[in-house]
């Protein structure tokens, strides 16, 4: 998953002093290989300082736009809008990338400061209506304009960032959307911040992260201990302290149902989906129905499985007589029936997929297909030692960008996985391509003194899906930073990422990659088998889950008003009222919903869902032509991948497939119909 930090990038670098000994490292040119950020030059005294001048500086240059006496034009208004807030968005991409990967009380108290001055500058700008007359004075007459397509999608996406965040309000209006828009983003640092404190507790309670529970659990033998850590693990946020979610939760939403009211909707999801590819929320109530109910008949088949094996241990006298199955007995029994049925166990195929051999398959596979190639970046700068920085070139030997991969847990780091912008891609105005520098994270396995980090199937999996991302932000050829690279609508962007996963386990890149740590050997055919074979292992619970998530998502920004809502009360009747069964619970609940709360995936996390039917469609492409095909290849570099926002995603997609993608995709690739 991407994390947004929306403020475009500028023309010119400026700089100021802000003392007589030092130059605070944001107001230098950087000095360092491609413009890597010099992490260990900035302190944490650098940031406010900076971003306070930033502002200054996309102020000066927003008034220059407002005050020029031309005719209002594409170019001295949207372009000008677009190459704007240069050293904003260069103090702004380090310090929230940082702010997740490497926090500190300090920097903590940084953060919360600068998302209200970000917040607040952004109101400024949205609700500027000499700025707005000017962007839509260009957008009445852009059919005269003779814009080229990727234009036009600037253009209406500017406009709309001002008519859909309330400049039409009246005075009274504006002043109180300002004041929601800076409060809804301290509410989510914060939620964000207290879900860290409750995942570190969590580690210092059982010795185990979050990003290793689901392994955890599959070999945890002892119940009663399993089921005292899942109940630790469901009730975080949930837990009374001071890091208890709740209440922030509550504010949030009731800011939310207002802004959505402003702007003249009935409820939150009405508003965020307007312009996403679904458009209303009865489009995705329907599509998630129809995928859960599929989801969860093939659960209580798995369920069935399960309590067979349950009923061997109670046979065996391990477990008491009339035991049934628990969430907390899930990843254990499941993992039974896949040996069982499968003779495959994970613990068995981890010493092949140690993490530096899975990036270099990851990297192999994109080498494959899109003609790129990577080199290590020695001595690069790096916020944390546990960074890698790579140089990322095209096949003629011509710069794409700079990865970056941060893939192991720490308590100063958030927990998930996702892909960050610390620069965007972009054209300067003088024509010169700015290339973009791009983070993958994760929380894999960190290694010991004896053993490399060695990922789980799913770990594989995940690292696939992010670098399908970084692909998204790296190989972005817009002009304008506005469309360019992910930013794109939320229901399309999981399709960059999701596809990337289908190569993680073809056997031809699998042998590839896959080597024992210790004795260098290739993984055995027969253990590829089994792993292919089992690839639809378990997908009523892993479809059921997140299924679930996403219609507890959308349950509540359906809500017209939470005054009075329980949360726990309304999470269980949202769950019956779906049909969940009692052995599942939703992927994140309410009270740890980071994607929902914190992170832009209101109202859209179905958007994994539903760009998974595109990439299931897309890759049946790839399956018929041959899953390295140039051609099918290159077009999806050029469609899909270049393209970022520059035109509609389902015409970018129609562009590559030929057609409108076929819904059963999805059910058919994860075995459901």
């Amino acid at each position: 998953m991407k994390r947004i930090f929306a403020i475009a990038l500028a023309l010119i670098a400026m700089t100021a002093c802000t003392t007589n000994t030092r130059t605070n490292p944001f107001f230098e040119e950087w000095n360092t290989p491609f413009g890597i950020p010099p992490f260990e030059q900035i302190e944490e005294s650098d940031y406010l300082p900076a971003l306070e001048e930033g502002i200054k500086q996309h102020n000066a240059e927003i008034d220059a736009i407002v005050a020029n006496t031309e005719a209002p034009t594409f170019d001295n208004v949207i372009a000008a809008y677009d190459q704007s807030g240069h050293l904003l968005a260069k103090v702004a991409g380090v310090l929230f990338n940082l702010a997740e990967t490497d926090n500190t009380p300090t920097l903590e108290t940084i953060v919360e400061k600068a998302t209200t001055l970000v917040a607040e500058h952004g109101n400024d700008i949205t609700f500027n209506k000499a700025l707005f007359e000017k962007v839509e004075a260009v957008n009445k007459q852009k059919s005269s304009l003779g814009l080229t397509r990727e234009q036009e999608m600037v253009l209406d996406k500017v406009y709309r960032s001002f008519a859909d965040n309330g400049i039409a309000l009246d005075e009274a209006g504006q002043a109180r959307m300002k004041e929601i828009n800076t409060e809804l983003s301290v509410l989510g640092n914060r939620f964000g911040n207290y879900l860290l404190k409750e995942n570190n507790a969590f580690k210092d309670q059982f010795g185990v992260a979050i990003s290793e529970y689901r392994d955890v659990m599959a070999q945890l033998e002892d119940r009663d201990a399993r089921e005292k850590m899942y109940h630790a693990f469901a009730a975080r946020g949930n837990n009374g302290n001071e890091y208890d979610t709740k209440e922030i939760i509550i504010n949030i939403l009731k800011l939310k149902e207002e802004k959505a009211r402003l702007l003249g909707y009935d409820t939150p999801a009405a508003q965020i989906l307007s312009d996403k590819m679904a458009k209303t929320p009865e489009t995705v109530d329907a599509f998630l129905a129809n995928i859960f109910q599929y989801a969860v008949a093939r659960a209580k088949e798995e369920v069935k499985d399960m309590q067979a094996m349950m009923d061997a241990d109670i046979r065996d006298g391990k477990i008491k007589v009339g035991t049934k199955i628990k969430p907390w007995d899930w990843f254990y029994y499941s993992e039974k029936v896949r040996k069982a049925k499968y003779a495959l166990d994970e613990e068995l195929v981890k010493p092949y997929f140690q993490m530096e051999n899975v990036r270099q398959g990851v990297f192999n596979t994109a080498s494959k297909l899109y003609g790129l190639q990577f080199e290590k970046i020695e001595n690069a700068p790096k916020y944390h030692p546990d960074v890698e920085a790579f140089k990322v070139s095209d096949a003629d030997g011509s710069l794409i960008g700079v990865l970056l991969t941060d893939y192991f847990p720490r308590e100063s780091k958030r927990g998930g996985a996702w892909m960050n912008n610390i620069r965007e891609q972009y054209v300067t105005l003088e024509g010169q391509m700015v290339r973009p520098i791009i983070v993958n994270v994760g929380n894999f396995n960190k290694p010991t003194e004896d053993t490399p980090s060695l990922l789980s199937i799913d770990n594989v999996e995940t690292m696939f899906h992010e670098f399908g991302h970084a692909l998204h932000g790296l190989l972005s050829q817009c002009h304008y930073a506005t469309v360019s690279g992910t930013a794109v609508a939320r229901d399309f962007v999981e399709l960059p990422s999701q596809i990337n996963e289908n190569w993680a386990f073809q056997k031809e890149v699998l042998t590839g990659y896959a080597k024992h740590y210790q004795t260098g050997e290739v993984i055995p055919d027969e253990l590829v088998n089994k792993i292919l074979a089992a690839r639809t292992f378990n997908q009523g619970f892993m479809t059921t889950e997140l299924c679930a998530a996403s219609i507890l998502d959308m349950k509540w920004h359906e809500l017209a008003s939470v005054e009075g809502v329980d949360i726990v009360k309304f999470e269980a009747q949202a769950c019956k009222e779906m049909g969940l069964i009692d052995e599942i619970i939703p992927r994140y609940r309410t009270t740890y919903f980071n994607h929902i709360f914190n992170s832009g995936y209101s109202a859209g996390y179905y958007s994994y869902l539903w760009a998974e039917v595109l990439d299931k469609d897309a890759f049946e492409l790839f399956k018929q032509k041959g899953i390295f095909d140039p051609a099918t290849a290159m077009s999806f570099r050029h469609n899909i991948l270049e393209k970022g926002g520059s035109e509609e995603p389902m015409t970018l997609y129609k562009k590559f497939r030929g057609a409108e993608p076929d819904p059963d995709a999805l059910l058919r690739a994860r075995g459901l119909k």
